[in-house]
């Protein structure tokens, strides 16, 4: 079977040390790219599914370690209900420190806060790996267009003739990176507009849960509550 002199199989075969090289970076930032939105995509959605189980079972848990077990492992909102739960359980049981000029509610406030910082730097993890392939791929496949471009005139220069025998390899070189520019930077970008409307959505229920907690925590209800929720009685030790 011909092999098409305009193909990416072409491409890798006649194409020189520059040309392999762009094409190698651009499969590498493409793999990284999708690795990063798959994977945080995955966790987005586990996240969403935590978020829906805080008004669904955590709040009728029987107490604090029953409602977390049911957050599950490995979620910011576990560890922020943990995290309120070691912030009272320290400011009562470490008397004569520094912390005990803050009130209880103040020290709460700062565990929990302290708390959802975390977990929205944990967000952005692989954001910037996103952010430089979608910024940077088509200039990328700019230098191998560019290049590409540079060999047919080399081309012409050197036969002396402006055939289209003489140009079409390397002008199809260098459209191939055009298309591999933009074929790498399109995920990309999209990938991280969703994922950050996802981090922007993660981190509203973390503040919303986290001001439950710390109304909790503090009163012995939840924001818009007079009375303690029938459900998870908190040992606050406090």
């Amino acid at each position: 079977m011909e092999v098409s002199p305009y193909g990416l199989e072409s491409l890798w075969q006649q194409g020189d040390i520059v040309i392999k090289g762009v094409a190698l970076l651009l499969m590498a930032m493409s793999v990284a790219s999708w690795f990063v939105i798959i994977t945080r995509g995955v966790q987005l959605l586990r996240l969403r599914r935590s978020a829906a189980l805080v008004g669904l079972q955590f709040w009728d848990a029987s107490s604090m370690e029953q409602g977390v077990a049911r957050l599950g492992r490995d979620n910011p909102f576990a560890e922020l209900a943990q995290a309120g739960s070691a912030a009272m359980a320290h400011h009562a049981t470490h008397q004569g420190h520094l912390h005990d000029q803050l009130s209880k509610s103040d020290w709460v406030t700062m565990s929990l806060r302290q708390g959802i910082d975390d977990a929205a730097g944990r967000l952005q993890q692989g954001m910037a790996v996103l952010a430089s392939v979608g910024s940077t791929a088509p200039f990328v496949g700019l230098f191998g267009t560019v290049w590409g471009i540079y060999h047919a005139l080399v081309a012409i220069g050197t036969s002396g003739q402006a055939g289209i025998e003489k140009v079409a390899g390397p002008v199809g070189e260098s459209l191939i990176m055009t298309a591999l520019g933009l074929a790498v930077a399109i995920p990309a970008t999209f990938g991280y507009n969703a994922l950050v409307r996802g981090n922007k959505s993660t981190l509203a229920q973390l503040n919303k849960f986290g001001f439950d907690l710390h109304a909790w925590f503090v009163t012995g209800a939840r924001s818009g509550q007079d009375t303690p929720a029938a459900g998870l009685a908190l040992a606050r030790s406090a």
